[in-house]
């Protein structure tokens, strides 16, 4: 890797963040000699963006942050057919009102992480459903479509690795990198963008739209590239055994997502620290040579300062504070994740695999039967063994609930109703 001479290139690479880019050489001179507008595309798949997506906000971040614009692109358009790349099978098709609902909620996950405004270096955001929606096929397919080949879109890894498993690659589907490449284009005509970065997923529809812009506007634009990113052992960044760790507090709470970083695994905690947070690189690499019981303390810290970027600092402090009093004091804090239940139903009687199933600690009554014969579940801190017990009115305890607790760093507290 090139030594950088912009100080938002030299960032990336410091912190980790460089995959691929175009042109190394042009770029780090862009950003060194003018104030450069770069995008991210989001798709409307959810009403929240999840940890997965952080990466990509942090980059963002930082862009705003060594004096540049961030755009955020959101895919109210390309959200209609959904980025086929590397999926085993099409997305399910969203309705308009799907798509406009999930919008609200996913600006809503940028506001704590850039500046938006009117300003050079205020962030923008964008939805390419203001131009994709107002398409006339037969001009599109004569003035765009034109400059696409379908032997080369055939080639790239994100359509072969579909073809060559024989899974059906839609028309629909097929067109999307067309229309991603299309946005390129779009967002450099109206406000000068010059950069797209993305995951490392996404290289081949980045590359079109350069190609494009080429073609049409006679243009050099440029592609950045993170790395797929996974845990050590190879799971899946954003995701944790309960489901989407969601960057929208009402989906996730604060002390929800804390635990989910403070969780993180050990060697991951050093290359965590530096993508997710803004502490200094001498503190990192303290932190990250931090060896046996010292490493919690690490991940204490990493824990703490992300959700402290998305929630706040207090929101950080109180589920830091939270974790400490349940697992070093074995109190119950109110701010643990609660469910409530019809005081009748715990009147009648309530089976533990339902429950379970209920406060979210298990998606069935299988898994639940499965993590009691293995030891992992506690009620109200007591070890449980038979999967026919019933919860009922009798075991509420002092503070009126009762805790359930799935291994030493999941719990959920049952309130009656």
């Amino acid at each position: 890797m090139s030594a950088f001479k912009s100080d938002f290139l030299r960032i990336m690479s410091e912190r980790g963040f460089i995959h691929q880019i175009s042109d190394e050489t042009g770029l780090d001179q862009l950003f060194a000699k003018e104030t450069v507008s770069a995008y991210i595309g989001f798709d409307a798949t959810a009403k929240s963006l999840h940890a997965g997506s952080l990466i990509q906000i942090m980059m963002l971040h930082w862009l705003q942050q060594t004096g540049h614009r961030p755009i955020a692109l959101m895919g109210g358009g390309t959200s209609m057919i959904g980025d086929p790349s590397f999926k085993d099978e099409a997305r399910k098709l969203l309705t308009p009102q799907d798509i406009d609902d999930n919008l609200v909620g996913i600006r809503r996950n940028f506001a704590p992480y850039l500046k938006f405004g009117s300003g050079p270096g205020d962030a923008v955001m964008v939805n390419n459903a203001d131009w994709l929606m107002q398409i006339n096929y037969v001009n599109f397919l004569r003035d765009v479509g034109r400059h696409f080949s379908v032997n080369r879109m055939l080639a790239f890894d994100s359509v072969k690795l579909r073809l060559d498993r024989e899974q059906s690659l839609s028309f629909l589907e097929f067109n999307y990198m067309i229309l991603q490449a299309y946005d390129f284009v779009e967002l450099y005509k109206r406000v000068g963008c010059r950069l797209q970065m993305g995951g490392s997923d996404q290289w081949g529809n980045i590359v079109n739209g350069i190609d494009l812009g080429h073609r049409m506007e006679g243009v050099q634009l440029f592609a950045m590239t993170t790395p797929l990113l996974t845990t050590s052992s190879g799971a899946k960044m954003g995701k944790s055994a309960s489901g989407a760790v969601w960057l929208d507090g009402d989906m996730l709470s604060p002390y929800e997502f804390w635990q989910y970083w403070r969780n993180t695994e050990d060697a991951d905690v050093g290359r965590f620290l530096k993508l997710y947070t803004t502490l200094p690189l001498d503190e990192v690499a303290r932190l990250a040579k931090l060896g046996g019981s010292e490493i919690n303390e690490a991940k204490k810290i990493l824990a703490t300062e992300i959700t402290a970027m998305l929630h706040g600092r207090d929101a950080a402090e109180t589920a830091s504070e939270t974790a400490r009093k349940t697992f070093e004091e074995g109190a119950l804090a109110d701010t643990l994740p609660s469910v409530e239940v019809a005081r009748s139903d715990l009147e009648a009687g309530l089976g533990i695999l339902a429950l379970f199933v209920t406060a979210g600690l298990a998606g069935s009554n299988g898994e639940a039967r499965r993590h009691i014969q293995g030891g992992a579940v506690r009620i109200n801190d007591q070890p449980l063994t038979d999967d026919r017990r019933v919860v009922t009115l009798q075991d509420l305890g002092p503070e009126g609930v009762v805790k359930l607790s799935l291994g030493k760093k999941k719990h959920v507290l049952v309130r009656p109703s």
